[in-house]
Parts: C-alpha cells; sequence; structure tokens
C-alpha cells in the first residue's frame, strides 16, 4: 500500500472463470477508439497499457496457499499465454513503492531523479533533517529550493509522457506515482498558484478537493480533441528541447466531463468511482482492481491511448464489501486467510471484465502493448498457518502471531548502549540515518552509531512461541556504498549518513526520546512490541522483497511464458516500451532494451547484429551496474557491512577498496551502457571488440570482490 506499511464454491468458480460480461457505448459515454487518430507509434501499436501493482507476489508465500497471480487465473493466463512474464526481475535499493514506480517510469536509478530512500526521505536543514514525501507531483520544489525530481543538472527531471504527447497520444494516469496531484496544497499551488480558484477550493472543502483533483490526469498532445474544453497548461520548464503549447485535464473534475460526458466514471461492477464520502473522483491511493480498470478503460475508450496505472495489493484489509471480513475484525491478512482470498477473487473478476470490455472495444493484443509489473513484494511477518497444511481456497488458514515487530532506535540504543546522540531515520524496517549536525563519515558520532548497529539485538515474537532474540541489521551502508548502489542524488543534503538494512520483520522508527529506557534495562525484549496492524514490511534488500516479477503483452513481444533466463529490473521497463512504440528519451537510461524477449523484426538492425555479444554485455552490464546484480549484493554484505561495523582501521582500508571499486564500475559500466543505447535509439552497431573488453574487465571486476 501507498500507506505506511478459504473459499469453496462461488470463490473457487471466480478463481478459475473469465467474465465475458457486454460493455457498450452507452455505458462508457463514447464510443470506443474515438480521437486516436493522431496517435503515432510503431510496430502497430495503438495503445500502451502500463499497469504496476502494489506488492502482488507471482511467488508463493505459503507453498501450500496459491500465490496472488495464481489465484488470478483471468490476468496470470492471459499474460503467459500471450506473452513474457519474466521471473528473474528486480527492484532498485531502497525498495519502496515511490522509488520503485519513478525508476520504472523514467528508466534510471534515484541517483538521477531526486530520492532513493523511500516514500519520503530527509533533507538537512542547518543540520536537522527535515523529512519530505516523495510523492508530490512532477515539477514540485521541496524545502531546499530544488526541485523534488533533480536530476544530475540540478533541474526537473525530462517527465515520462513527453515522448507520446509529442507523438500526437495524450497520455492518461490513474494513482501512479508524481505523474498526477499527489495532494492538494502543494501540487495546487505549484500548478493552478495559490490565489487560483482551485486553491480556494482545497481549502474550503479539502475532502472533496481530493476527490476531484488528486490521483488522476490527462496529459494531452497538441491540438488534441479530448483537451479542447477543461484543460491547462502543462509546464515543463526543464525538458530538454523545450515543452511549449502542451496541456492537462488535472484531476477528475477535468478529466470526467472529457471522457465520460454522460455522468460519473463507473468501475467494472457498475459502482460510481468515488471516494469513502461518496464524492465522485479519486476514491484515494490504495484504489481496488475494479476502480483503476474501469476508469483505464473509460480513458481507453474515449481516445486516450497511453495510460499509466496503479493498483493496491490485495493483503489488507480494503473494506467488507470486498474482503467480507469487518475492517474492525482485521485489518491486514496472511497467506490464505478468508479476506484475502476474497480480494483475489474480486481482483480476478475484474480483470476478466477488463479484458473482455477491450475486446469489445477492439483493444487487444493485437494492437496494444500491456505492461504488468509490481513495484515490489512484501516479507510477510507471521507465525506459522492454522491449520497445517491449510492452502486458502479449501481450507481457509489462520495465524495465531502476525504483525511487524516496532521498535523506537532512539529508545533501543539509549537502552542497549547508553547511547543518546540525538538522529532521525526514515521508519521502515531499512531506516536511514540522519544524525544531528550531519557529521562526517569518519566523525566518532557516525562511527559509534554503525559499530552499535551491527551489534544491537532484537526480539522476534513471531519466531516461536516464546519469541526470538536475533540480530537488528543484516547490512549497513554509508556513502561509500550508496554511491556504488545508484543512490547520491545532485542535492547532496539529501544524503543519510548511513542506512541500516534491517530485519525484515522489524519495523523501526526514532521519536528522539531516550527515556525512560526500555525495561529490564539492556534488555533487548523489551524494546521491541509485536503490532497488528500490518503484517507486510517492505523497503529492505533481502531477496524475498526485491525479486519480483515483469509481464509484458503485445506486438513485438515473444511468447515465451514464463521466463528467468536473464536478469532484469525496473530500470529496463521504460527503454524497452520506447523500442516498442519506435520513440526516444531526451536523456540516457539506467536500463537496457530487452531484446531477449522481442521478436527480432521489431529491432533495428543494430540490435540483431552481434546478437550473442550483445546477450553478453547486456548480461555483464546488469551484474556490476543493478543495485540487485552480483557486485551490489557482494559489496553490500561483504564490503560495506564489514567496514561499518569493524574498527577503524578495518573501515579505512575496506572504504577504499569499496571507493575504487566504484570508480572502476562507473567506467565500465558508463562504456557498456553507451554501447547498448547507441545500438538501441541510435542505430549503431556495437563495436565486437570494444564489447567483449569491457566484458572481460566486467568479470575481472566481479573477480576481485571476495
Amino acid at each position: 500500500m501507498r500507506s505506511s506499511y478459504l473459499v469453496a464454491g462461488a470463490v473457487l468458480a471466480a478463481l478459475i472463470g473469465f467474465s465475458t460480461a457486454p460493455a457498450n457505448a452507452d455505458d462508457h459515454g463514447k464510443p470506443p477508439g474515438q480521437n486516436t487518430g493522431g496517435c503515432h507509434l510503431d510496430n502497430g501499436l495503438k495503445h500502451i497499457v502500463y499497469l504496476q501493482f502494489d506488492n502482488v507476489h507471482l511467488r508463493r508465500d505459503n507453498p501450500n496457499v496459491p500465490s496472488d497471480l495464481e489465484q488470478m487465473p483471468n490476468l496470470l493466463d492471459f499474460l503467459e499465454d500471450n506473452g513474457t512474464v519474466l521471473t528473474n526481475h528486480h527492484t532498485p535499493l531502497i525498495s519502496h513503492t515511490s522509488v520503485d514506480i519513478v525508476t520504472a517510469l523514467t528508466g534510471v536509478y534515484g541517483e538521477k531523479f531526486g530520492f532513493s530512500i523511500g516514500n519520503s526521505f530527509g533533507i538537512f536543514l542547518n543540520g536537522i533533517a527535515n523529512f519530505q514525501s516523495s510523492f508530490a507531483y512532477w515539477t514540485d520544489v521541496v524545502a531546499d529550493g530544488l526541485p523534488l525530481m533533480v536530476d544530475q543538472r540540478g533541474k526537473t527531471h525530462p517527465a515520462p509522457w513527453v515522448p507520446f504527447t509529442r507523438a500526437g497520444c495524450d497520455v492518461g494516469a490513474f494513482s501512479i506515482a508524481n505523474m498526477e496531484f499527489e495532494n492538494v496544497t502543494g501540487d495546487i499551488n505549484n500548478v493552478f498558484g495559490p490565489n487560483s480558484p482551485q486553491a480556494a477550493e482545497a481549502k474550503a472543502n479539502p475532502t472533496k478537493a481530493v476527490a476531484d483533483f488528486e490521483g488522476i490526469i490527462v496529459h494531452c498532445a497538441k491540438n488534441s480533441p479530448l483537451c479542447t474544453q477543461n484543460a491547462a497548461p502543462d509546464k515543463l520548464l526543464d525538458e530538454p528541447g523545450g515543452y511549449v503549447g502542451f496541456a492537462a485535464l488535472y484531476g477528475n473534475a477535468n478529466v470526467q466531463p472529457q471522457i465520460s460526458p454522460s455522468g460519473p466514471v463507473k468501475d467494472l461492477d457498475g459502482n460510481v468511482v468515488a471516494d469513502s464520502h461518496g464524492n465522485p473522483g479519486f476514491p484515494g491511493f490504495d484504489p481496488l482492481a475494479s476502480q483503476t480498470l474501469g476508469y483505464a478503460a473509460t480513458m481507453l475508450e474515449a481516445g486516450v491511448p497511453v495510460v499509466y496505472l496503479y493498483i493496491s495489493d490485495a493483503h489488507d484489509n480494503e473494506g467488507q464489501s470486498i474482503s467480507g471480513v469487518s475492517p474492525s475484525v482485521e485489518t491486514t491478512f496472511g497467506p490464505g486467510e478468508q479476506g484475502y482470498v476474497n480480494q483475489l477473487a474480486a481482483y480476478n473478476d475484474s480483470f476478466g471484465k477488463f479484458f473482455a470490455r477491450l475486446k469489445q472495444d477492439g483493444i487487444t493484443k493485437e494492437n496494444t502493448l500491456f505492461v504488468i509489473t509490481a513495484d515490489e513484494n512484501d516479507h510477510f511477518v507471521g507465525g506459522p498457518p492454522s491449520p497445517a497444511g491449510c492452502d486458502g481456497v479449501h481450507t481457509a488458514c489462520t495465524y495465531a502471531k502476525k504483525g511487524e515487530v516496532d521498535a523506537d532506535l532512539s529508545l533501543v540504543y539509549a537502552t542497549e548502549f547508553g547511547n543518546t546522540t540525538p538522529f532521525r531515520v526514515h521508519s521502515d524496517d531499512a531506516p536511514t540515518f540522519y544524525i544531528n549536525g550531519n557529521p562526517g563519515q569518519t566523525d566518532p558520532l557516525t562511527r559509534t552509531l554503525e559499530r552499535q548497529a551491527g551489534q544491537m539485538l532484537g526480539f522476534d515474537p513471531p519466531k516461536g512461541a516464546n519469541g526470538q532474540t536475533n540480530y537488528v541489521t543484516q547490512a549497513l551502508a554509508d556513502y561509500a556504498e550508496q554511491k556504488l548502489l545508484h543512490m547520491l542524488t545532485f542535492d547532496s543534503n539529501r544524503t543519510p549518513n548511513f542506512i541500516l538494512f534491517g530485519n525484515p520483520d522489524y519495523f523501526l522508527s526514532a521519536s528522539g526520546k531516550f527515556s525512560p529506557l526500555c525495561t529490564p534495562a539492556q534488555n533487548a525484549a523489551s524494546c521491541f512490541q509485536e503490532e497488528t496492524g500490518f503484517a507486510w514490511n517492505h523497503g529492505d534488500f533481502q531477496n524475498q522483497i526485491t525479486h519480483t516479477w515483469l509481464a509484458m503483452v503485445g506486438p513485438g513481444v515473444d511468447k515465451k511464458g514464463r521466463f528467468g533466463d536473464i536478469f532484469t529490473d525496473h530500470t529496463d521497463i521504460r527503454p524497452t516500451i520506447l523500442t516498442l512504440a519506435g520513440l526516444k528519451d531526451d536523456y540516457a537510461h539506467d536500463g537496457r532494451v530487452l531484446f531477449d524477449i522481442l521478436d527480432s523484426e521489431v529491432l533495428p538492425e543494430s540490435l540483431r547484429a552481434h546478437h550473442e555479444t550483445l546477450a553478453r554485455l547486456a548480461a555483464a552490464y546488469k551484474d556490476i551496474n543493478a543495485p540487485r546484480g552480483t557486485l551490489g549484493a557482494k559489496t553490500l554484505k561483504g564490503i560495506s557491512t564489514q567496514a561499518l561495523e569493524g574498527d577503524d582501521q578495518t573501515y579505512d582500508k575496506l572504504e577504499t577498496k569499496l571507493t575504487n571499486l566504484t570508480a572502476e564500475r562507473d567506467d565500465i559500466a558508463g562504456n557498456m551502457i553507451e554501447l547498448l543505447e547507441n545500438a538501441a535509439f541510435n542505430k549503431q552497431p556495437i563495436d565486437e571488440g570494444a564489447a567483449n573488453r569491457l566484458i572481460e574487465r566486467a568479470e575481472n571486476l566481479l573477480a576481485a570482490v571476495h
């Protein structure tokens, strides 16, 4: 979710069935396929549907319980039968909703778009960290006077909709990060002005303003017939090459009259898409599948050919109408619990209706690129299910122990070590430390906190009947490792002094209060308490969290089914979409085109020549450059953590080694991606000799890390 953080009979039929409910023009307000003539995409593409789930899993979290996608066969069968599901796909670091989505939207890591920490990040102002949400409109400016989305020029990172609108394609977004308003304060003031009618509405009735303006947008192509009314300027002042004369429909209040003139937009079940107060419009940033897909279908039918979408997870209780379980009873579910399975059944039904409706509209896999992924994968914090062997479908599971383990690091340091150094953190199972005064990396304050982090003990109630004492920290990273992991942005004030990658069962915060100490004194168990409201953690580095999936279906995509032969991550999504669409960005990506899963006829000759060497080059590039590639995994655990936990001599030796490795990596990877980008977007075949030399250097670099 964006927030902090079995059934027989009818439900089983819903899991297996495929809805063929009819859809007609009267239901949707406009005839299908209207206003798409100005959009120019290659390879027979007429539409692009990009969907990013929140924590929907391909893997099984309980081996006996079908996975999230296995319980949505209307979606999974469509993906596996008609395209490729990449099963060796990964997030960046830190693995969090905001960072993961924006990485996928841009094709670059957080160092190049301004944040890499999580759903919020600290900014040192006068030596004290003030926290800024990572969710805000693309062109917002934050407290230090720099853009939220600051790139390495010190300007706002180029926006993901620009190549499409320049090609004559309107681009719609529903709940996806930062492409639309995320709030009704700074975002409205930024776009419309603090004295605008929209700002006045937000002050007078903020609840209705959320439904009217947040979460929904259409970025318009020039002369788009959809945007002749209700549109306002789409200002991107830092866009390379300029971006003048473009407009946007901001929020449901402006989008709905254009895409559904007969009345409010409805979800796939015929309900008005509305907030919890009954205001038609944006329902909030935890939308259900029926809401997101219903709004998307209406956009597509109105002639918006490119849509970016987000759907909430299914393991948190989204309400009794969906889960069948009262919100007052449970707020989160474990694998195979009744409410969880019910919600997945509803999601499955929504995808059946969605694909059937689009098919009737002539929007099919023959003319539409479907790109679907999950931002990250959550780690379930809980004990064993009951009864043993429950599968969720025939026999519902229950959990006696379920819930993340919370601790206040300020009190933990004071209790276990007597350390009252003031600091703030981005609360997480991988908290980022911003030490008051922003001391240097070798300052005794910093080094003491780091070493003590490596010794810190926690208590984990879900681990067995009597709980379990274990180490809180599983990895540590300061500036040197953050640089290797592509986490240091243009704005050094956003850089944490160090990051504690914790046991994924823990959720760690810092109140700044050092008393009263946990009692009995120096007892780890007394500082750690199980919290029942949330049971799914992400934001950390573990494979269970960072290993997710990516699926593509459509013209030019091979039908490989499940395919785990190549390592991919979120940066690879953007260049692959653009290659299929025949478009390009005005900047270089960190990801590479996934030519391994594309039909050769849709690739430029430069991506077909020297194919074997090109594949080896791409694999070696991901090995050394992806945060969850081989080099990142080796250095985080094998060098950085040992350095920060060690004495000063060990620290100095290992930090020097890490700095040198990063410099060598940057040189090799920079040359590799230049070859790959030129082949993909500039029709320049790779120099086979140069490629082989770079591959050899990458192999030697990996061999040097022990």
